[in-house]
């Protein structure tokens, strides 16, 4: 698909078997709920992009996202080592996006946010197939990561859901991918590929609902001697289809709705995370947290990252269950007014 915008200003909807070349969003035939066609002014205020890169093994753990949300854009990184429980973490907030740039190719472009002597950049290349991770801090925190879709193959999923009654939400989601590269910071030095580190990766962007939630999961690991990896989401990209799936080295498994279990007065207390057709089946045992909050009345945020591990099973369709075995990997609970 070159496009993701048609010529009648719609965008094509479904899962997908390949990822746009292009997420048009500017071509899109944008209107308000009573049906009059809107401007330049409400489609930048509206479009709303995010990308994110994590990072999983028992020794490490991380995670970087970029937000522009067309009045802010923000930025976060974190690594988390297991064994000792420390963390570090840093945030970024840039009005009007100012000192950012956001390309609109999911597989063949960059996202950047500089502020000072920091930078957080994530790159996508078209060929060969691969995602990289590159953070410079001023404390001398560097961490450059990558992987490559295409050995072995691996089927991301792609897909377009309408959002409201005049949006729509393009997603790209790809886990349970292997990843090399190199982690320095005053957690201490470290080889993604030596310690077999998996990564996972999100490319959002889209006219969404001006205020909503979503509860996430996500982890990526060897289970059985296999490379498996899972997405699964409740409250958005469900309007006629879900972004729910698992990958059993690198095959894509659809999954119906999911529905996740938890109190919100625990913030580290037990997630138990169940499908409607009996593909999934887990419960997870929380280890730490990433949180950002942010209310400027026309934007809000109260978004929780907790990383910890998973057990249970996979149950794919006519096939033996994979068993899930402390595998890490994250759960969200997000509330998003934009």
């Amino acid at each position: 698909m070159q496009r993701l915008i048609q010529a009648n200003g719609q965008p094509h909807y479904g899962v997908f078997a390949d990822t746009p070349q292009d997420v048009n969003h500017r071509d899109f035939d944008y209107r308000s709920p009573m049906g009059r066609k809107l401007g330049a002014l409400s489609k930048w205020r509206n479009f709303h992009q995010f990308q994110y890169f994590g990072l999983i093994s028992p020794q490490l753990i991380g995670g970087c996202a970029l937000a522009e949300l067309s009045l802010v854009a923000v930025g976060f990184v974190y690594l988390y080592e297991p064994s000792s429980g420390r963390m570090l973490e840093r945030r970024f907030k840039c009005p009007l996006g100012l000192g950012t740039r956001f390309s609109q190719r999911p597989d063949d472009g960059a996202c950047e946010l500089r502020q000072g002597r920091n930078r957080l950049r994530l790159e996508n290349s078209a060929g060969p197939l691969r995602k990289r991770l590159l953070v410079e801090l001023d404390d001398g925190t560097r961490i450059d990561a990558c992987f490559d879709e295409t050995e072995p193959a691996f089927q991301p999923m792609s897909l377009c859901t309408p959002a409201a009654v005049n949006g729509w939400v393009y997603a790209r989601k790809v886990a349970g991918v292997r990843c090399e590269g190199q982690v320095r910071s005053a957690l201490g030095d470290f080889d993604l590929r030596a310690i077999d580190a998996f990564a996972h990766h999100d490319w959002s962007a889209g006219y969404m609902r001006r205020e909503t939630f979503w509860n996430w999961a996500c982890l990526s690991g060897e289970a059985q001697g296999r490379r498996v990896g899972l997405n699964l989401s409740c409250g958005v990209n469900e309007t006629s289809f879900t972004e729910n799936c698992f990958w059993l080295d690198g095959e894509l498994c659809k999954v119906d709705s999911v529905r996740f279990e938890f109190d919100r007065d625990r913030e580290l207390g037990p997630w138990r995370i169940r499908s409607f057709d009996g593909q999934v089946d887990l419960t997870f045992e929380a280890r730490g947290l990433h949180r950002e909050r942010l209310n400027l009345g026309l934007l809000a945020s109260n978004f929780k990252q907790i990383f910890g591990r998973f057990r249970g099973e996979l149950r794919p369709h006519g096939r033996a269950p994979v068993a899930i075995d402390d595998l890490w990997g994250f759960v969200e609970d997000q509330y998003a007014k934009w």
